[in-house]
């Protein structure tokens, strides 16, 4: 999946505003490239583990051919799936799961299915002009 520098950094302002609590929201997606970020509400306001909301319009984006990307961010441990990610993944399994890394400034990618974490490429490209 290619990040625009725009993008990237929406995700990183977006989680460094909601810190000391996690951020999230979706990635929207077509043909591989990150088109936009849609910002969500943590519904749990927690630090450990996140509630998505976002406005009800955005799920039908994939009737429109996007793919959506759950997005979310971590303080200061490393950008990969926690058990509590593994163990709440519901809807998400098996689509596009990015976590930031505010400690390290790290985007990774992942999809989660079955219990089974496998990385994802992420790679950042400066958007079109």
């Amino acid at each position: 999946m290619v990040i625009s520098t725009e993008v990237r950094q929406e995700l990183r302002a977006h989680a460094e505003e909601e810190a000391p609590n996690e951020a999230c929201g979706l990635v929207v997606v077509r043909d591989g490239v990150a088109v936009r970020y849609v910002r969500g509400h943590h519904a749990a306001a927690s630090p450990y583990r996140f509630e998505l909301e976002v406005p009800p319009e955005t799920w039908f984006l994939e009737d429109e051919g996007y793919e959506l990307a759950v997005f979310h961010s971590h303080l200061s441990s490393p950008p990969r799936p926690s058990r509590t990610d593994v163990e709440n993944i519901g809807l998400w399994q098996g689509k596009p799961y990015l976590i930031l890394s505010l400690g390290s400034d790290t985007l990774a990618g992942w999809t989660i299915e079955e219990g089974r974490i496998e990385p994802l490429g992420v790679t950042s490209a400066a958007a079109e002009t």
